[in-house]
């Protein structure tokens, strides 16, 4: 009945029959851009829930972060790699999680330490809990305080390619010039092993320089670095050190901790590793 009484009336009236089907037609992709982007979105968020619902299943805690859009002090507390957490979870290992803290004026923190001790982690850990949170999801952690930054920019190596004709160092150098640029006051910065590939004297002279303009700008960050002498530049920097077994500093412990860098651990490894310990060399020589 319905449908006769419509005909009806389209027949008193094609015209406007007419218009309406034309629109119909000429519209028939049409997609509200709210829709398309609720469609993507929820894809994600319930995916991202099915996926941390894999690590709560082991004791790790997800939670909604406390956001700051002034205040640049943080906080947080049992936190973890995803990426790490992944690749342990699938292997049955356990998953060390990390604190951090970030108190006025302190901006940076600078990671020393042995290699394979955790340092790179916790840059990856710092990038991502804020990356999440700007997404406004659960990030990995019994719980979090962090800034609302504009962009992240990161920094880790990269092999060498003859595509561009640079040297390590002259790409590095374009690289890190390129964020320098951009980098503003509520930007974070990532930067992993910078100018590992020249010597001593110039990696200290040439990361200085970085870190005091990224400081300058009141930029939040994680430097990894072989250079101790960076952890303690300047008040806004924070010695964060990754720690090795008193007894046998070969094995690593994988918690991080803020205290003063001094490499002792690390140089010790290096040489029980080569056999020139004090301890191998008396063994080794006459007496």
């Amino acid at each position: 009945m319905e449908e006769k009484i419509l005909a009806g009336v389209a027949g008193l009236f094609p015209d406007s029959f007419e218009r309406l089907d034309r629109f119909r037609r000429e519209h028939a992709d049409f997609q509200d851009d709210r829709i398309l982007a609720f469609d993507r979105e929820i894809q994600f968020h319930l995916a991202y829930g099915e996926y941390m619902a894999r690590f709560r299943q082991n004791g790790l805690s997800f939670c909604y972060p406390e956001i700051a859009t002034a205040s640049k002090e943080e906080e947080s507390l049992n936190v973890f790699d995803l990426s790490l957490a992944e690749a342990l979870v699938g292997h049955q290992k356990r998953i060390v999680c990390n604190d951090f803290f970030l108190k006025d004026p302190e901006r940076m923190f600078v990671v020393s330490g042995p290699n394979q001790g955790g340092k790179t982690t916790f840059a990856r850990t710092f990038g991502q809990l804020h990356y999440l949170a700007s997404l406004g999801c659960l990030v990995p952690g019994k719980k979090a305080k962090l800034f609302l930054q504009d962009r992240i920019f990161t920094h880790f190596e990269k092999e060498e390619t003859i595509a561009n004709l640079h040297g390590k160092l002259q790409d590095e150098i374009y690289r890190i010039h390129e964020i320098l640029g951009q980098a503003t006051s509520s930007s974070i910065v990532l930067l992993n092993e910078m100018f590992s590939s020249t010597t001593l004297q110039d990696a200290v002279l040439l990361s200085r320089l970085v870190l005091k303009q990224l400081l300058d700008r009141d930029v939040l960050g994680v430097c990894v670095t072989f250079i101790h002498e960076l952890a303690s530049m300047s008040p806004t920097t924070v010695s964060v050190v990754s720690c090795v077994e008193a007894e046998n500093p070969d094995l690593r412990t994988y918690p991080l901790a803020r205290k003063p860098a001094d490499g002792l651990a690390y140089a010790l490894s290096i040489a029980d590793k080569y056999r020139l310990s004090y301890r191998l060399l008396k063994g080794r020589l006459p007496s």
